[in-house]
């Protein structure tokens, strides 16, 4: 029997949470749209008034490399989720929200504090993201459990705050669990977030798989994972939006190591072929982001007659090492790897969810060449 879809403004979070309720006892289901401003409502895509019975909530994916699709996902699916992924966390507790609630791992949040029958903390996240905000928030928390989900560039902050912040330390070292997703988390801020003693937990899902559905390498109870011959990751089971018995192919390049743990190589199309060779931009990234004087950086591809295509970088820092950049890339990746371009900006164009736009980096360099 049909059930109401119930659409709700990411910035109403209350309400949400309320939402939230009836979508578990399966008498509706939920849409988050972008926020309402000054109470009126976003212009969105027309949603349907009803959905099938088995769909608990309706999720648009973030489009950071292509045009936003929704996905509906089944009260199975999602419920299955939080609780595993709760029962690998640790025993339940109360959560902070410091994300987006129309996009999956917001959502999360609210399904496990229902769960739970606790009341989350719920920062406002409809406005920037800082590191007083979420210390403020943090201390709100009561439970002797304590959790919260972040994106790496949440966390990157809170790591450079604690250099000269011992109160905002002592706040993170409390929590449970720290889980850290949305996109990859570079081996050097998951080292310097441990080094201070926080307890992370590093997670890999998308919304087809009704968020993260692997902890740290290994696969939630019901997931299973095989790596396809072009070396991208497959994955069935009980987190699945929709046919739970299919394998759904990812865009991630990955491994299994002989224990079964996961290793995500890179994205399949953030891997270029330039003069035969390839090289991952995720590599990039990530190397580029230590070099001196680079706070952020993005790699994208540009396309070359002579090299098929080539790198392009565009990094948020200081203007002297601009130059520095493409050599100092080239002596760590070899000359396929060096960026042809390189391009400062006062800030990196960011989706909602905190994720770099690459589409808009990459209109950057079509910008720059005309």
């Amino acid at each position: 029997m049909p059930k109401p879809l119930v659409v709700v403004p990411a910035n109403e979070t209350v309400k949400a949470l309320q939402v939230m309720i009836d979508v578990l006892a399966s008498k509706k289901a939920i849409f988050v749209c972008p926020p309402a401003i000054n109470g009126v409502m976003p212009k969105f895509d027309p949603t349907p008034e009803f959905v099938d019975d088995q769909i608990a909530c309706v999720v648009e994916s973030s489009g950071s490399t292509g045009a936003p699709k929704r996905i509906s996902i089944s009260l199975t699916a999602i419920e299955h989720a939080a609780t595993a992924g709760q029962e690998r966390l640790g025993p339940a507790g109360q959560w902070l929200l410091a994300l987006p609630i129309n996009f999956i791992a917001g959502q999360q949040v609210l399904l496990r504090s229902v769960l739970a029958d606790t009341q989350p903390v719920m920062m406002n996240t409809a406005l920037p993201f800082t590191t007083e905000a979420f210390f403020r928030s943090a201390n709100l928390l009561s439970h002797t459990n304590k959790y919260t989900s972040l994106v790496p560039t949440q966390l990157a902050k809170l790591v450079a705050a604690c250099e000269s912040d011992n109160e905002l330390l002592e706040t993170l070292r409390g929590f449970r669990a720290i889980l850290v997703g949305g996109q990859a988390t570079a081996l050097e801020l998951q080292e310097r977030a441990r080094a201070l003693d926080l307890k992370l937990v590093i997670s890999y899902g998308m919304t087809e798989t009704s968020g993260g559905c692997v902890y740290d390498g290994i696969p939630l109870e019901g997931v299973r994972l095989k790596i396809a011959p072009d070396g991208r990751l497959l994955i069935q089971g009980k987190t699945l939006a929709e046919d739970q018995d299919d394998w759904i192919f990812t865009n991630d390049l990955a491994e299994l190591s002989n224990s079964g743990k996961l290793v995500i190589l890179g994205r399949a199309d953030r891997v270029i072929i330039s003069g035969g060779l390839k090289v991952s931009l995720d590599r990039v990234e990530y190397l580029g982001a230590e070099l001196p004087g680079v706070e952020e950086l993005s790699a994208v591809a540009i396309t070359d007659e002579t090299w098929g295509e080539r790198v392009g970088v565009c990094y948020v820092g200081s203007p002297e090492v601009a130059d520095d950049i493409a050599n100092q890339l080239a002596a760590l990746l070899g000359p396929a790897g060096k960026p042809i371009r390189v391009i400062r900006v006062d800030k990196l164009p960011k989706l909602a969810t905190s994720k770099i736009d690459t589409i808009s980096v990459s209109k950057l360099f079509s910008k720059e060449t005309m």
